[in-house]
């Protein structure tokens, strides 16, 4: 699984969020309440979702299941003058990110997850970079179909020169 580097500029995003772990996963319940007020956000750009997770900085490095992140369910906007009532505003930073696609269920999605983490990002010229990580849900994604894609969006940075 090789993936491809883009680097974006920001974003502006509109949507709800839950403070979360792993252990205590609130992701469905989250996305339940955003999707029944999806369709008050006017200005999308696109019919794009996303599951956005902002993690502290030392998350990875003393990695536990019960370790609490932000988790997100979004949609990108034009602006932020009309933000529906109980929805709050996102602003994703610029950056450069490595772009997974995935195929399969998302339940399923954590082998993926660690192949990432374990194999790809040590082995690469890339370090993680401390900003928001990210999946599109387009309309590729199904839920728990086999066949749902989304794309896993990694914010990395070039590793330091341990040399200087």
């Amino acid at each position: 699984m090789i993936p491809r580097i883009e680097t974006i500029t920001g974003k502006k995003l509109i949507g709800l969020h839950k403070t979360m772990s792993l252990a205590e996963n609130k992701t469905a319940e989250l996305w339940r309440n955003f999707m029944l007020h999806r369709k008050e956000i006017r200005n999308n750009i696109d019919t794009d979702l996303y599951s956005l997770q902002v993690y502290r900085p030392d998350h990875f490095v003393n990695f536990r299941p019960h370790n609490e992140f932000e988790k997100w369910a979004l949609t990108e906007v034009a602006d932020f003058k009309d933000v529906p009532a109980g929805m709050e505003t996102f602003d994703l930073p610029a950056g450069t990110y490595a772009v997974f696609n995935y195929k399969g269920k998302p339940s399923e999605a954590a082998q993926t997850f660690q192949y990432i983490f374990t194999n790809w990002l040590p082995n690469s010229a890339y370090e993680l970079d401390n900003r928001p990580h990210f999946e599109i849900l387009s309309e590729k994604y199904k839920n728990e179909h086999p066949d749902s894609e989304e794309e896993i969006w990694i914010p990395v940075k070039l590793k330091a020169d341990k040399n200087k």
